[in-house]
């Protein structure tokens, strides 16, 4: 194998199919990229069986051939080479040479033949979508989803083509995240991806109009790039029916700025730091939206305007919970609607109809 190449081009490359490449697995060959050239082409893959990244990019290929490189070693050669073309070339069955400038250095790579191929995926059925409208569904929602391993499939993001939209919904028992997205499709299929695939993705997507298309099997699920693509096993199980959990009813309805509102409950959770539970409470009356939290640190307390609609009560939340949420929306208008102390409160935009946010409320001893 010998072929020349940019030395930013074969970076990002590597970068990219990085992504895919954990170190947890117990096969060595994984440690490693897979580098083949042909018909003017260089392909690398990187992957920990349950995600596999590809990614193709021109190059001047003048022996076809195929190694594996170690990922972590490999690259940092690649980031530390001058801005320049650079050789890769076989010298003979067990070592490959790298030359750029006045930079020589010689690798030992392993047999390309035990490195595990790519899942095979029909790629009949495809939705296309933006890279920048993935991105953002991706941000507005990845941030709810289950830390722990207690419910796997809660770990994961429901990607769910319904009725010509895309919806893309995370939960973790405290709360759900829900983006609704319109697209011209004429199927209904859903799939839930681990958080972790959509987390790489998200670094790979660019935020333009350029395509990815999102090809989905019983198994897999793959994100078409172009020139790179990821391929992911999907969680296995039924995602609880978020729809009956959102409730249909409110009796309070708050509007209120959303920078106001965030810049209150950060100031507010400052206090509340002290605890496990990042407790704020809020007292809702009168057009007056107050947050209060309290420690042995001490007290805070914050008031804005607002416009009720409804009786006013008393509820408290989790602080992080509600930074999350508002740190993420698109509006500067936001509404918050409640029921009792005790049960959800559900956040949306005033304008658009395509986030929603549920949150539980922190139940707390005497609190009206």
């Amino acid at each position: 194998m010998k072929f020349l190449i940019e030395k930013s081009v074969l970076q990002e490359a590597i970068s990219d199919v990085q992504k895919a490449i954990t170190g947890k697995s117990t096969l060595p060959i994984l440690q490693g990229i897979y580098i083949s050239a042909k018909n003017g082409m260089v392909t690398l893959i990187g992957s920990d069986i349950e995600v596999s990244i590809e990614t193709k990019v021109s190059a001047n290929v003048i022996e076809e051939g195929e190694v594996v490189l170690d990922s972590r070693l490999f690259g940092e050669i690649v980031r530390k080479l001058p801005n320049d073309t650079v050789e890769l070339a076989t010298i003979n069955d067990s070592e490959i040479e790298l030359k750029c400038q006045k930079s020589n250095v010689q690798l030992v790579y392993l047999n390309p033949s035990e490195y595990p191929s790519l899942p095979s995926i029909d790629e009949d059925v495809v939705l296309t979508v933006s890279q920048k409208t993935l991105k953002n569904m991706i941000k507005s929602t990845i941030f709810a989803i289950a830390q722990d391993d207690t419910r796997p499939i809660l770990t994961g993001v429901l990607l769910q083509v319904k009725e010509g939209k895309l919806n893309m919904v995370a939960l973790d028992g405290f709360r759900v995240a829900l983006k609704s997205e319109n697209m011209d499709c004429s199927f209904n299929k859903e799939s839930v991806v681990p958080g972790k695939t959509l987390n790489e993705v998200s670094k790979i997507l660019k935020d333009n109009d350029d395509n990815v298309q999102i090809t989905f099997t019983k198994n897999q699920i793959l994100f078409n790039f172009g020139n790179t693509k990821v391929i992911s096993r999907l969680l296995e199980g039924d995602f609880i029916k978020y729809e009956a959990i959102i409730p249909k009813e409110h009796n309070l309805k708050v509007t209120v700025r959303r920078d106001e509102i965030l810049g209150c409950i950060e100031r507010a959770s400052l206090m509340a730091k002290d605890g496990n539970t990042n407790l704020v409470k809020l007292d809702i009356a009168d057009d007056t939206l107050v947050v209060t939290s309290n420690s042995q640190l001490g007290k805070a307390r914050e008031e804005m305007q607002i416009i009720l609609q409804g009786e006013g009560l008393k509820i408290a939340f989790n602080s992080k919970y509600l930074i999350d949420v508002f740190k993420i929306m698109d509006e500067e208008i936001i509404v918050m609607e409640f029921t009792s102390p005790v049960t959800p409160c559900v956040i949306r935009n005033l304008e658009s109809d395509n986030s929603v946010y549920l949150l539980l409320p922190v139940r707390v001893a005497n609190h009206n």
